[in-house]
């Protein structure tokens, strides 16, 4: 049981470092200078913890305690600098990679030939399928048809489904982290666990990001998505 846990806890921390890199990639292509200005953010961190070590002694304690913080700093500059990637191809999942452990997300599990996608993410509210594209319409739509192929397997799991955009009933791409982790916890740990080993079965594969620009508002028919 005990090496069946260690086993899903190194499978959740690779993941999380394939979302880093994938976040990292699609960021970079707006902001090539993502990687290194989150860098120069821990290094100037580190700096200023030596220097408080010069002052107040000793040297190499407030660099070793600070580390953490200073590692920190970088990832929510890289965060904040990742979220401003609105408008190309990927842009909601690039977001969706800033999501702090816990969080399982699966890039493009649909999409269709007008470049519409749908991702996903599975944590304790459940299963969150997060549509982006050209046209609302058609995101709503694609949306529907994966909470409908979702439901299938996942049970008695929530689904819920949101459409990235700045207009109304829609979710900005610069509040999708935090709009996700403040969904209701309905699951337990193992529950979670759970979840994903069906949707595994589900069959669902990562598919080739479109490519293209996406635009930066998309109107929501009527009615077509839940109160926000």
């Amino acid at each position: 049981m005990a090496r069946k846990d260690e086993q899903q806890e190194s499978a959740q921390k690779k993941g999380r470092l394939a979302q880093i890199k994938q976040t990292y990639r699609m960021a970079k292509r707006s902001d090539p200078y993502i990687g290194w200005i989150s860098l120069g953010v821990v290094l100037a961190v580190l700096v200023v913890l030596v220097l408080l070590g010069l002052l107040l002694k000793p040297v190499w304690l407030w660099p070793v305690i600070g580390f953490p913080f200073a590692l920190l700093a970088g990832a929510v500059v890289f965060g904040r600098r990742a979220e401003k990637i609105e408008g190309q191809p990927g842009a909601a999942m690039a977001a969706l990679g800033t999501l702090r452990r816990g969080w399982d997300s699966t890039p493009v599990v649909a999409t269709n030939r007008h470049q519409d996608v749908v991702h996903r993410v599975v944590g304790r509210p459940g299963v969150i399928l997060v549509g982006e594209g050209t046209s609302a319409t058609r995101v709503v739509n694609l949306l529907n048809q994966e909470k409908r192929r979702h439901a299938r397997v996942v049970g008695e799991a929530p689904v819920y489904d949101i459409v990235v955009g700045n207009d109304e009933d829609q979710v900005s791409l610069r509040r999708l982290p935090k709009y996700v982790m403040k969904l209701p916890r309905n699951l337990r740990p193992a529950e979670v666990t759970e979840l994903r080993s069906r949707l595994r079965a589900l069959g669902t594969q990562p598919v080739a990001m479109p490519k293209g620009p996406l635009p930066r508002n998309m109107k929501v028919p009527r009615g077509g998505l839940p109160p926000r």
